[in-house]
């Protein structure tokens, strides 16, 4: 069974303090080798999301931070992160995984969709938030991931969305993203692979639902 490294944490908690080029060059070897465990790492949640699900890609982003229009102009990201993309376009939503000292975490869901699913999403909810209210208020799945993320909202209401609707708290998402927060210890746990596959299980009756919604139209109609 992969499990990640601790040598993984003390790099990124070395990166931390020292994030510039010349560390990062004097220390490749280090950086090298912790990328070749977490590549075997990532194959290894592919492999597990594979048994229930079907797994088109893995991306991982790359450790080089853009910072053409940033005002912090360090080099680096402090943290490892990659998303497994689902196959098809029947298949909707997709896994992400972030590991940072003190601040690893799972998400999945909808990242600023484009605009077309995004209306589609909100006309859902408009017409009947019942489903998407039962899938959040499932027990294990309301006990790893609350809520929507608030992050990502608009202060009031949609352009031809009343403030007043009923479902406006679901309405207002311009994302629709869960996430799941581990310590560094359930990081380094030989069972961490297990355990995000466990949280990415409960993801998918969400996932199957917007993939429903986002290949129909508002009567049922198949758009694909």
């Amino acid at each position: 069974m992969q499990q990640v490294p601790e040598s993984i944490f003390s790099f990124l908690k070395d990166l931390k303090k020292n994030n510039d080029r010349d560390w990062m060059s004097e220390n490749k070897t280090r950086y090298k080798d912790g990328e070749t465990h977490l590549k075997r790492f990532y194959e290894t949640i592919k492999e597990k999301l594979n048994e229930k699900d079907e797994i088109e890609k893995v991306k991982i982003f790359r450790i080089n931070r853009d910072i053409r229009f940033s005002k912090d102009k360090t080099p680096y990201n402090i943290h490892r992160s990659a998303s497994f993309s689902r196959a098809g376009l029947q298949r909707r939503g997709g896994y992400y995984l972030r590991i940072e000292a003190g601040n690893s975490r799972v998400a999945g869901g909808f990242f600023n969709p484009n605009p077309q699913d995004l209306l589609r999403i909100r006309k859902e909810f408009a017409l009947d938030d019942s489903e998407i209210r039962e899938i959040l208020e499932q027990k294990d799945f309301k006990k790893a991931f609350g809520g929507f993320s608030t992050l990502n909202q608009v202060k009031t209401a949609p352009k031809g969305f009343s403030k007043d609707h009923p479902a406006i708290d679901l309405i207002r998402n311009k994302s629709f993203v869960f996430s799941h927060a581990f310590t560094d210890e359930e990081v380094l746990a030989p069972d961490f692979a297990d355990n995000i596959i466990y949280h990415y299980e409960l993801l998918r009756p969400f996932f199957d639902y917007m993939s429903d919604v986002l290949t129909t139209d508002l009567n049922g109609e198949p758009l694909i």
